[in-house]
């Protein structure tokens, strides 16, 4: 989790310039999106069961409804990813990074981002690009008769999704960064990274 207003001058996202600026502005963003998205899951249960309770007790069903819950899951799940990324919510084998100080996490961190996650990410947006501006073209809606028209905006989410994790990416290799250097100027007594 990123260090909050009590945190140290020398703290990544209380740098100052634009990369501090730069990550603040990502952080900010990735929070507003998570928070604003969390609700989603409430909502999404609550339709599922309405959706549950018409058809079984009522014999009554609407296409769009349950299209809706799968739209409020990929929102949750895709435009969530960088949030969850952020707070350091994702899947992570710490068997030796546990172990390490600030500055080796920050190495592993640092290694991962530009290494693993940029990569795959890009590689999301680059070949997903077509897919999604084909269903643009289109204005690609539900199959079903009765479905939500917005198949496009679904789809959508797909080039969301990738932009989001690059942009909390770069903001980690940033933070990473300064992690780093503040810790090899600790070791060195301050003389220089």
């Amino acid at each position: 989790m990123a260090p909050g207003p009590d945190s140290p001058p020398d703290a990544p996202d209380r740098q100052p310039g634009a990369g501090g600026a730069f990550v603040r502005a990502v952080d900010a963003l990735n929070e507003t999106v998570g928070r604003m998205i969390s609700w989603l899951t409430l909502f999404m249960v609550a339709v599922t069961f309405l959706v549950v309770v018409l058809r079984y007790v009522f014999d009554i069903g609407w296409i769009a409804m349950q299209e809706s819950v799968t739209y409020m899951h990929a929102i949750v799940f895709m435009a969530g990813a960088a949030f969850t990324f952020k707070h350091q919510g994702h899947v992570r084998v710490d068997i030796l990074y546990r172990n390490f100080g600030s500055r080796g996490q920050a190495w592993v961190n640092l290694l991962g981002g530009l290494f693993l996650l940029l990569p795959t990410a890009l590689f999301i947006a680059w070949i997903s690009w077509g897919y999604v501006a084909d269903s643009w073209q289109v204005l690609e809606g539900s199959r079903e008769a009765g479905g939500l028209p917005g198949v496009f905006l679904l789809k959508t989410l797909v080039l969301v999704m990738p932009l989001l994790l690059v942009l909390q990416a770069l903001a980690g290799v940033l933070r990473d960064l300064v992690i780093i250097r503040r810790e090899a100027s600790r070791e060195t007594g301050g003389r220089g990274a």
